[in-house]
């Protein structure tokens, strides 16, 4: 497995894990699946993308996005990490998530954040494997198939951009 950042050849792939992604009901409060088309506007060159790619396949990628429009929070970035499911449990989101936070540095971020479903283990492992820190719980923070969801926030300090 190697991990590089993505091209815009990749977003087939990419729309491809992050739609099975959804449809597990697992990792994200989004329903609509995406496309190739959907996924060409992530490629802003502000917000890395990276892939993680095994037999010349992508297997896997991390996303950084706007984390609020105030000018205060410009350091800040939202990111998402998925694996395809043939993948999981085989490192590459962990090979995803590293190249992110060495990508987001780069980019200038000082902080990354996100909200993971309480129930979504595997997730919350890697993360706090990586340094992330739970930093609390968003109790009934959205509904999900009519279901109320609670969700743990968590964050990563990029010391270099401190």
């Amino acid at each position: 497995m190697n991990a590089r950042l993505a091209r815009p050849e990749d977003a087939a792939a990419i729309a491809a894990i992050y739609s099975a992604g959804i449809a597990d009901r697992v990792a994200t409060f989004e329903t609509r699946p995406r496309s190739a088309a959907d996924i060409q506007a992530w490629f802003d060159g502000r917000h890395p993308l990276v892939v993680v790619e095994e037999a010349g396949g992508v297997i896997a990628f991390a996303s950084t996005s706007t984390y609020r429009p105030r000018e205060c929070y410009a350091g800040i970035a939202e990111f998402s990490v998925y694996v395809a499911r043939t993948a999981r449990g085989q490192g590459a989101g962990r090979l995803a998530m590293q190249a992110l936070l060495r990508e987001a540095e780069r980019a200038g971020f000082w902080k990354l954040v996100s909200r993971v479903f309480v129930e979504n283990t595997a997730s919350r492992a890697l993360l706090r494997g990586l340094g992330f820190r739970e930093v609390g719980v968003y109790e009934k923070h959205g509904r999900l198939d009519g279901v109320w969801r609670d969700v743990v926030i968590v964050e990563y300090l990029l010391a270099a951009n401190l």
